[in-house]
This record gives C-alpha cells, sequence and structure tokens, in this order.
C-alpha cells in the first residue's frame, strides 16, 4: 500500500495499522503491541501514529533481515 499521491485514497490508521499486521503475519511475525497510539488517537486527528511496539530479539532481527531483502529487491 502507498500513500504517495495526494489522488490516492487515503486510508485511516486502523486500516494501516490492519494491512501491516496481514503484511508481518505473512513474513512469519508478529509484533504484539502493533496498534493504534491512544495518545494521538485521542486528538481528533485523523491519522493517529502507529505504536509499532516492543518485541523480542529474534522477531527484530528477522525484522531486520526481512527489511534488508526487501531493500535488496527494490
Amino acid at each position: 500500500m502507498e500513500l504517495t499521491s495526494s489522488s490516492e485514497r487515503v486510508r485511516s490508521t486502523e486500516e494501516v495499522v490492519a494491512c501491516l499486521r496481514a503484511a508481518l503475519d505473512g513474513a512469519g511475525l508478529v509484533l504484539p503491541s502493533l496498534g493504534v497510539d491512544p495518545v494521538t488517537a485521542a486528538t481528533g486527528e485523523p491519522f493517529a501514529l502507529v505504536a509499532l511496539g516492543r518485541c523480542n530479539v529474534r522477531t527484530a532481527a528477522r525484522l531486520a533481515a526481512i527489511l534488508r531483502g526487501a531493500g535488496e529487491e527494490a
């Protein structure tokens, strides 16, 4: 999902979190605390921050490896 063009439909933070969760699940990763940041969500802004949350060292290393691989493919 890209959010580059102003003419594209911009998704809500909840939708973006759901897309990210699905992509992470597809890669075999779980970020237990992934969600919408409650503080910025309470401000009424249409796009609150995404809280990526905490994860263990194995998950962080796996995520880094996947991101490195994605960068090499681009």
